[in-house]
């Protein structure tokens, strides 16, 4: 599937993008998640990692060097990455070899002066595929899948992209599982040897769960961890998505909070992203009385109702 994009209007720019072309050209290989470029506000990129990858520049004050995505998809993420940050080293893996291909293909043929950047690729699992470079990348970004195939599905079976196969080798903390934050957890073990000495990852975390959890998550896995913006979002795939939560909550995990969409619009009516992250926990609260369990939330949307969900973006370094 191909799909163009017209990057000022996607990425919110004043201007035309300065390192990447005006409209993408970008195709969506069968196993990767489908970008909402017509739906911005239930985008990831466009509408939650974009704003903080701007905020992230403003603080450095200087364009960074390596990035690294986890789970690139399309390939979109590093392409704002390479137009928003300035990266000009990029990593970035996927599980199935299709999608890291199609991927890279998307990132050179969008890319205005490809000479000027320096790639590092490969199919496999969160950063391993990256681990022959031995480089050191100073934002490492993840959205990666919170919930679990069914056990009687493959990954390669349809586009599960928003799903993960469940059964790891590596010990995963109860408190991680409960949480449905594993994907997460071992990433975020992970990146610490690919971490740069100033380096941070940058998890971008649907707020299903409560934000002291995502606080924890980086505790647990060796690391400090701060909210470094807060926001809200359509749920993209409701009919999966909540029915996938809410599956999970009569197996006994969660609960897990969903919102109405009015709801949420009127308490983040007032913030930008800037004071965000500072003003999450208040935010939280504020939203207290408002909050579905998922399987309330999937009685809702069943009725015709727009859910939408908060979404932190966690930074996690090891200082």
């Amino acid at each position: 599937m191909s799909i163009i994009v017209d990057v000022a209007k996607y990425l919110s720019l004043e201007g035309a993008p300065k390192r990447i072309k005006d409209y993408l050209s970008i195709e969506v290989a069968d196993h990767a998640y489908l970008p909402k470029t017509e739906d911005i506000k239930s985008d990831w990129v466009a509408y939650i990692a974009a704003p903080a990858f701007k905020l992230i520049r403003e603080k450095q004050g200087k364009d960074i060097e390596a990035f690294a995505s986890i789970g690139t998809g399309s390939g979109i993420d590093v392409l704002t990455a390479i137009e928003l940050l300035g990266a000009t080293r990029v990593g970035f893996t996927d599980l199935q070899k299709s999608v890291v291909a199609t991927a890279a293909q998307n990132i050179r043929n969008n890319v205005q002066k490809i000479n000027s950047i320096d790639f590092e690729f490969g199919d496999g699992d969160l950063l391993q595929p990256l681990q022959n470079g031995k480089r050191k990348f100073n934002v490492i970004y993840e959205n990666l899948p919170n919930v679990p195939l069914a056990n009687d599905t493959k990954i390669e079976d349809k586009r599960n992209s928003g799903h993960y196969l469940e059964k790891r080798s590596e010990t995963i903390p109860a408190f991680v599982h409960e949480q449905m934050l594993d994907l997460h957890y071992l990433a975020l073990k992970q990146a610490k040897e690919f971490l740069a000495e100033d380096g941070a990852v940058y998890s971008t975390l649907g707020g299903r769960v409560p934000l002291s959890a995502f606080i924890k998550l980086g505790e647990l896995a060796g690391l400090k961890s701060e909210i470094f913006t807060y926001s809200w979002k359509v749920q993209a795939e409701p009919e999966d998505v909540i029915s996938g939560y809410a599956a999970q909550e009569k197996a006994g995990l969660g609960p897990f909070h969903f919102y109405r969409a009015n709801d949420l619009q009127k308490a983040f009516a007032n913030v930008s992203v800037k004071e965000s992250g500072s003003r999450a926990f208040e935010i939280e609260k504020a939203l207290d009385s408002s909050k579905l369990t998922a399987t309330e939330a999937y009685e809702a949307f069943k009725q015709g109702e727009t859910i939408g969900h908060t979404v932190a973006v966690l930074k996690s370094s090891t200082r």
